[in-house]
């Protein structure tokens, strides 16, 4: 049977997935875990799980199914050397380096205007290099509900954030408010963004944990870049102007005079206030929930959780080659040195040993540490630092 001459087939839906583009920030110095993350070695360069794998390499893996080879790494000049040893695969011109830190809305806002002068319909998706994720097949489901969310809406998308689902009380991490759902195809679990709330006290904590309508902010972000340059430009105008100059001038021979001169002057605000927020009070931000296993790694104490299969008896160990001898003890020892170390009869120590530093605390005191670094930033000892 002849079909009319006029009949067509209808084209396939575009798959958004193929506009995604990971981008990695990998600064912060991780001041909490001194005297392992120090300036010149943070804490993304190093394996503090005990996989075998760096948090940057592991953070690089987890989205290499999805990216597809499509990377941008926006991380310190002083980590250029370290971040090329530990991403082989990564392109000189998939690598961002800055002479000075910024803040994330810096970091991230410069990847959106290099990306879209690159090419306008990407969809960027912004990932730390720091945290510790499991299982990786439910992380990568979750972003691909992302990468959906953010494609939907027939144009100007969605700026989409993966909240982590709260399994206690936490005081320490910013929460999102869920609102109503989204029907989005592709995205199941999308919901609008109703607010981002600050780190609560105990008590709010627990309040929002038993109302089941607020999420933990890990501050992942998927959106599409001229949707997130849209937002800069109308609530950070001056950061929006520097970094869509230095974004004209990139892949020119023209970019290190450019950034030289304009990245110094940038005013340092994180994502959150620069975009996020603005963004959700406009109804531009939708949320998807991730049922993963999330920990940013933010003291020892996190090492200590996130290593307990390796412990032996009731002592984490960390560091290859370390020597550790533990009787009636608990806690978590780090060595990055051959010295023998004892503990004998002391419950929940944190023992960080180094060549030129060694650190003695308890997991109850570990975010404490920031105050010893500030201290010693504060005496002149900063060649510790």
């Amino acid at each position: 049977m002849n079909m009319p001459s006029d009949s067509t087939v209808p084209a396939a839906a575009p798959n958004p997935l193929e506009r995604f583009v990971a981008v990695i920030p990998a600064g912060g110095v991780g001041t909490r875990l001194w005297p392992l993350s120090r300036a010149a070695a943070p804490k993304f360069l190093h394996d503090l799980t005990g996989s075998g794998s760096t948090l940057i390499r592991a953070t690089y893996d987890r989205l290499k199914p999805l990216a597809q080879g499509r990377f941008l790494v926006v991380t310190g000049r002083a980590h250029e050397a370290a971040v090329c040893r530990q991403i082989p695969e990564l392109a000189a011109e998939d690598l961002v380096l800055e002479s000075e830190p910024k803040d994330s809305g810096a970091a991230i806002g410069l990847a959106a205007a290099i990306l879209y002068r690159r090419d306008p319909e990407t969809i960027m998706g912004s990932f730390a290099a720091d945290q510790v994720i499991s299982p990786d097949s439910v992380f990568q489901a979750a972003v691909l509900e992302a990468v959906h969310t953010a494609a939907s809406g027939g144009g100007r998308g969605k700026i989409v954030t993966i909240g982590i689902e709260p399994t206690h009380p936490s005081t320490g991490f910013g929460y999102i408010r869920e609102g109503s759902a989204l029907e989005v195809e592709g995205a199941p679990s999308a919901r609008s963004v109703a607010e981002f709330v600050e780190k609560p006290s105990l008590e709010v904590a627990e309040k929002y944990l038993a109302s089941g309508e607020y999420l933990w902010n890990a501050g992942m972000f998927v959106a599409p870049v001229a949707l997130m340059l849209e937002h800069l430009a109308a609530n950070q105008p001056e950061l929006h102007a520097g970094l869509m100059e230095i974004a004209d001038a990139w892949d020119t021979p023209e970019r290190d005079e450019v950034t030289a001169r304009v990245w110094p002057t940038l005013p340092k605000i994180a994502i959150d206030y620069a975009v996020a927020e603005p963004a959700a009070a406009a109804g531009d931000v939708a949320v998807v929930p991730g049922a993963f296993r999330w920990d940013d790694v933010g003291d020892f104490a996190a090492i200590g959780r996130l290593n307990s299969a390796r412990e032996d008896e009731a002592v984490t160990v960390i560091g290859e080659g370390a020597r550790v001898f533990a009787d009636s003890a608990s806690g978590v020892v780090v060595s990055d040195t051959k010295r023998v170390i004892a503990l004998i009869g002391i419950e929940d120590v944190v023992i960080v040993d180094t060549p030129d530093a060694l650190l003695v605390t308890t997991k109850e005191h570990a975010q404490k540490v920031k105050g010893a670094v500030d201290a010693l930033k504060a005496s002149g000892d900063t060649d510790v630092l």
